[in-house]
């Protein structure tokens, strides 16, 4: 429950339909049981068996209340016998039931739905904030976290809580409050028939509670087999191309079957136990209720001490119990699955973001001197990626990373866009640590070009406002024009506002990476940050996408990582990066002059 005390925080803002919930559930309790009483008087008068009471009772308070019940009813059915006849005191006596029924269906509903409105508005809250969590996490959260893992938590284990929310609320309310005020009714009847009864009853409860036990520890086992083959589904429609490409059906579908099947195990071997609680609670309802009748019908038939009318209610309120017992248990076995459920929510929404802004970070509005990296180390694992790495980029100035994969070129894009913090030195634009500048302030100084065209199944004017929100279509087209796109973009169906398919694939390489360029040229930032936007593509998309960037990098700061030497020769400074050190840096012509590793790159990929 310690798992589900933390989700109950989601119920505060719905506190208002919690309590109406609890009031209509106090009424269908009340009404649930008052159904079954209200039978008596009209056994009573179908069997002729009502004591004849001529004078109004006394109320003698809350202690003799069954008593005086009692001749209340009899008080009053003499007086209807006599005035219109005993049918038309059954008639009354009939009304009296069916309105006692209708009134607990009634509030029976009004529970429901106010438990609607609670249940619905915790799914909401939770998956929103769950939502807001994972963008928060860093970058490097997802690098060691499954994707479809994370996509079960947000669907079906906040799923699983809110079903488990609404056994809770029964398991603390209505069907505990049913069985009170039914057990209240029972010994109002007969005290010494409900004491022999209820010898029995926590002997069922012992044999229930040990069936469940279990519960919790297969219910979690059956969640994250869930996100383990949604992961693989993510994985196989993410990798399609390569999965038919290397005729690898065979091995996905392997490894796909394998999950389902230890899915099938599990949830099999968690339901059959779950659907065990029911007839389970149920027979041994009537082990007690058999009990009963053995006990009370010698009360009704060998002592004469109980009335049959009595008997008979008495019997009906003896499996009214049952429902509610049966509901208790249940309920108490959805909660042991949801606190798996819970446990797996809380450990992503309780997760500490290692990136955070630290207390009093500055908002920074412009660039206006300079980005320095001083002596900078940093290792994703165990290994120094970039080892006393210093670096100046002055305002306005192109400079370029290059080296062979793995040189750390990629990782410095990391770092300057704070995907990942530094483990020593520091990372200072106009002189402030990047650390103590609010993440939000420091991206908006940043335009960011990928490798991958990250592109979202969406229009081009919605994959756009990505970058400016409020950029009016004028705005949109002209930096469709800086990027090269506008000539195919116009082309298309509905231009702008054409969707382009998911990750952008209704377009080709080029024309997705000239999307993410004008992404980039409509956020209008003082610094430019490109991650190898050309090496995916062909020789023409290479030129108009070039054209784009250098169009775009006028009066800009940019930070260029380039595979293809041919797209940075005019850059002012190009460093050269070997094993997390920069070995070489200047601007083309002094780097082919030194013939050092610049020069056997460029000789490489044959451009002298």
């Amino acid at each position: 429950m310690k798992y589900f005390r933390k989700i109950l925080r989601y119920a505060l803002p719905y506190k208002g339909y919690a309590w109406m919930n609890i009031v209509s559930n106090i009424f269908y309790a009340l009404f649930g049981t008052l159904a079954f009483v209200s039978l008596m008087p009209m056994l009573k008068v179908l069997f002729d068996n009502s004591k004849k009471v001529t004078v109004a009772p006394v109320y003698e308070g809350l202690t003799n209340f069954g008593d005086y019940f009692e001749d209340y009813m009899n008080y009053f059915i003499t007086r209807e016998i006599e005035a219109n006849g005993e049918l038309s005191a059954l008639m009354i006596m009939i009304g009296l039931v069916i309105a006692t029924f209708l009134l607990k269906n009634v509030f029976g509903y009004l529970a429901m739905f106010f438990i609607t409105f609670l249940r619905n508005g915790v799914l909401k809250d939770l998956r929103n904030d769950l939502y807001k969590k994972t963008v928060d996490l860093p970058v490097s959260f997802y690098s060691e976290k499954r994707k479809g893992d994370t996509m079960a938590r947000i669907s079906t284990d906040v799923l699983e809580i809110q079903h488990s929310f609404l056994s809770i609320l029964e398991l603390i309310v209505r069907e505990p409050l049913m069985i009170l005020f039914t057990i209240i009714a029972m010994l109002a009847i007969s005290m010494k028939l409900t004491i022999f009864v209820f010898i029995f009853i926590p002997v069922s409860g012992f044999i229930i509670s040990i069936i469940g036990k279990s519960l919790k520890r297969h219910s979690d086992k059956v969640q994250k087999e869930q996100g383990f083959f949604l992961s693989i589904l993510e994985e196989t429609l993410g990798g399609l191309k390569i999965i038919k490409g290397f005729n690898a059906e065979k091995i996905f579908n392997a490894k796909f079957q394998e999950s389902t099947s230890r899915f099938f195990k599990f949830s099999n071997t968690l339901l059959n136990r779950q659907n065990l609680a029911s007839p389970m609670s149920e027979f041994l309802g009537i082990v007690v209720i058999a009990i009963l009748l053995w006990y009370g019908g010698s009360m009704v038939l060998v002592e004469k001490s109980l009335p049959p009318e009595a008997f008979i209610v008495y019997m009906g309120l003896a499996y009214n119990i049952l429902t509610p017992a049966k509901a208790i248990s249940k309920a108490s076995y959805n909660v042991k699955k949801g606190n798996a459920a819970a446990e797996r929510v809380l450990e992503i929404l309780e997760t500490e973001s290692t990136i955070k802004d630290a207390p009093g970070a500055l908002e920074k509005e412009g660039f206006e001197k300079a980005i320095n990296i001083r002596k900078v180390y940093f290792k994703y694992e165990d290994e120094w990626v970039l080892d006393d790495f210093s670096l100046e980029v002055p305002k306005g100035h192109t400079v370029a990373l290059v080296g062979q994969s793995g040189s750390g070129k990629s990782t410095i894009a990391n770092l300057l866009t704070r995907f990942y913090d530094v483990n020593q030195g520091s990372i200072e634009i106009d002189g402030k640590d990047i650390r103590e500048i609010t993440q939000h302030s420091l991206r908006k100084l940043m335009g960011l070009v990928t490798q991958d065209s990250i592109l979202f199944n969406d229009t081009v004017k919605g994959n756009l406002l990505v970058a400016k929100e409020d950029a009016s279509n004028e705005e949109i087209i002209d930096a469709l024009k800086v990027a090269n796109a506008w000539e195919f973009v116009s082309q298309l169906p509905r231009g702008i506002d054409t969707n382009i398919g998911d990750s952008g694939n209704k377009l080709s390489g080029g024309q997705k990476q000239r999307l993410s360029i004008a992404r980039a040229v409509l956020k209008n930032p003082p610094i430019m940050i490109l991650d190898e936007a050309t090496s995916a593509l062909d020789t023409e998309s290479e030129r108009l996408v070039q054209d784009a960037l250098e169009k775009m990098m006028i009066n800009r700061t940019s930070v260029v990582i380039a595979h293809r030497l041919s797209t940075i020769q005019k850059a002012d400074n190009i460093v050269v990066l070997l094993d997390g050190k920069i070995v070489e840096q200047g601007k083309h012509s002094e780097l082919l002059e030194e013939k050092g590793t610049y020069h056997s790159l460029v000789k490489m990929q044959s451009l002298i």
